[in-house]
């Protein structure tokens, strides 16, 4: 069998960039080109062993939502997908805070930075995980839209964090230079009970701006925000919005704020004052931050496919002409737009691993939002990237196990795939080997299984294991091999004067008709149990069944011969008679004449 867990080398297919690092696909419609495959290669991710726990743990999620969906009602299996991709975010936390703390507690600058990258790339497919759960998984209608993109900015942005401690902890809140900005990204985030505390600091502080405080308190107590459990229509909602809205600007053109620049500009973000918001571009640091806050104070009832325009104006606006997108820019700009296939081709290009577009995509699948993408070289895109990911599993010494799940629910290219991966896998022990045979015979792999075993009747027969070389042939039902092991077998007997694996062969019961050899060593192995136990009639009839049987092999005539000497002296054996008991002196005398 081949073995795979060295590294494999790089493919590289004709008309592609060699400095490409990442797998990018073409997917579906027709190919376009030469470069439409640029380059294949493993599965980088598989051989680290931090990473070992989103693969083991993930598998579980991927089984369960296989065996569980089509139990489901329609509204219970979407609350289940839902779940499900809850589960999954959890899983790349987990293993983000792992990652975490190994890149602390690294010793090795080398190791430092490959761990710290590494919780880059996992905080990033978070991210990409959950907008698309949003969107897509649980596909919040205009509405409660708008809060789901408020907790994802909330999640995934908590450098505030650790600047609210820092001012909180300090003796005068009010005084510390961080304070506004605390504030502001409060504001920014929507957090508004949270702005509302901070700022009754600043009251309290500043008797002299007491009115201005409560002025504003008022106006962010009163921002209406949609709910998911508030019965009020989306036009309710926007008419209650359009008051407020007024509200605040009636208070900024009286110049309520005039004498505190930070509460006016507060103010001016309450309107949704693009320029601003913008001001405050370094406490917002992304562009979709940016977006989540331009759509609360602006568009707070903003439908699903509106997105793509605000999104795509909102990148444009913060990024400039200064900078251009970032892979992880495009990505969650595709999400906004709703293109679910260029998310998932964005993805395979970025990231290092298959992991993520295989579990993602087979979820969306499972969503009912890829059936009618096909590829064009005969999979669904689900399958293709599942079967990818498996394949990479199989490169490793351990994970290989996992794969073998993944295969079984492809349908359409799972079980050749298994096939041909199950015969790469390294025999190192029998363990291993029965562990692989047990996953052959439960899928009824026939020829696998033929081949696994007769692997492992070679390697025990050239290391003079007798027992479990004819073990092995048995369970691969090989009668050539079989009577092969069975004449050496046979020939150790003959060298030595005894068998060896008694247990074995006294054990056949009808595996020994799988040759005549393999019959006849173990009837020969059960006439030397009856002698032993001064059976010696029943002894006799055996003997002479052996040699009339015409399955012994020539070279052991002889020894049949000497073995039946002892039995013409027996007593018992010369008072038998022909009739009774269909064995006599004179008949063994006959026989011993004829075969000499």
């Amino acid at each position: 069998m081949e073995e795979l867990d060295t590294e494999p080398p790089v493919t590289v297919v004709p008309g592609a960039d060699p400095a490409r690092t990442q797998l990018c696909f073409e997917w579906g419609g027709e190919p376009r080109g030469p470069s439409c495959v640029f380059v294949v290669r493993r599965d980088q991710d598989i051989y680290m062993e931090t990473l070992r726990k989103l693969f083991n743990e993930s598998h579980g999620i991927f089984v369960g939502l296989q065996r569980c969906e089509e139990e489901r009602a329609v509204r219970a299996r979407n609350a289940q997908l839902i779940q499900v991709s809850k589960n999954y975010r959890s899983v790349i936390r987990a293993c983000m805070e792992d990652m975490h703390q190994a890149a602390i507690s690294a010793r090795d600058s080398a190791l430092h930075s490959q761990y710290s990258i590494q919780v880059s790339i996992l905080s990033a497919m978070e991210l990409i995980w959950n907008l698309c759960e949003i969107l897509f998984v649980e596909a919040a209608p205009a509405g409660p839209l708008l809060l789901r993109l408020l907790d994802w900015v909330q999640l995934h942005i908590c450098d505030v964090d650790n600047m609210v401690r820092e001012v909180l902890s300090s003796e005068n809140p009010s005084k510390h230079k961080l304070f506004w900005n605390v504030v502001d990204i409060f504001v920014l985030q929507g957090r508004m009970d949270e702005a509302r505390h901070l700022l009754s600091k600043e009251a309290i502080a500043n008797p002299t701006s007491m009115n201005m405080y409560k002025i504003l308190d008022d106006l962010m107590k009163k921002m209406p925000v949609p709910s998911v459990g508030n019965t009020q229509t989306l036009t309710e909602m926007e008419l209650k919005w359009q008051h407020w809205h007024e509200e605040c600007q009636r208070y900024l053109q009286d110049g309520t704020f005039a004498s505190s620049s930070h509460m006016e500009s507060i103010c001016k973000i309450l309107l949704g004052d693009e320029n601003a918001i913008l001001e405050k571009k370094e406490l917002m640091t992304t562009w979709y931050h940016f977006l989540v806050t331009r759509l609360l104070y602006s568009h707070p009832t903003v439908k699903p496919m509106e997105l793509r325009f605000y999104a795509q104006s909102s990148m444009d606006m913060f990024l400039g002409e200064e900078s251009s997108p970032e892979p992880l820019d495009t990505i969650l700009m595709a999400a906004f737009e709703f293109e679910l296939h260029q998310v998932i081709k964005e993805c395979s290009v970025a990231l290092s691993n298959w992991w993520f577009v295989a579990h993602l995509t087979d979820l969306l699948d499972h969503c009912k939002l890829l059936q009618s993408h096909n590829l064009y070289f005969g999979s669904n895109m689900r399958e293709f990237l599942l079967l990818e990911y498996a394949s990479g599993l199989f490169s490793h010494h351990s994970l290989w196990q996992l794969g073998v799940d993944y295969f079984d629910h492809c349908p359409e290219y799972g079980r050749v795939y298994l096939e041909l991966h199950i015969e790469r896998i390294p025999l190192n022990t029998e363990q291993k080997a029965l562990k692989v045979l047990r996953i052959c015979e439960q899928r009824q792999m026939h020829e696998q299984v033929r081949s696994i075993c007769k692997i492992m009747a070679m390697k025990a027969l050239r290391n003079n294991r007798l027992g479990s070389a004819l073990s092995w042939s048995i369970r691969a039902k090989d009668a050539a091999f079989a009577t092969l092991i069975s004449d050496r077998f046979l020939k150790d007997y003959c060298e030595r004067g005894r068998f060896s694996d008694l247990d074995l062969i006294d054990n056949l019961g009808p595996s020994m008709l799988l040759s005549d050899r393999l019959t006849f060593l173990g009837k020969y192995r059960e006439f030397h149990r009856l002698y032993g136990e001064k059976r010696f009639s029943e002894a006799a009839r055996l003997l002479l069944m052996l040699m009339t049987a015409h399955i012994a092999p020539c070279s052991f005539w002889m020894t049949l011969l000497t073995d039946a000497l002892p039995l013409l002296e027996q007593k018992e054996v010369r008072m038998l008679n022909n009739h009774a008991d269909g064995l006599s002196t004179k008949g063994v005398q006959f026989l011993l004449v004829l075969l000499f």
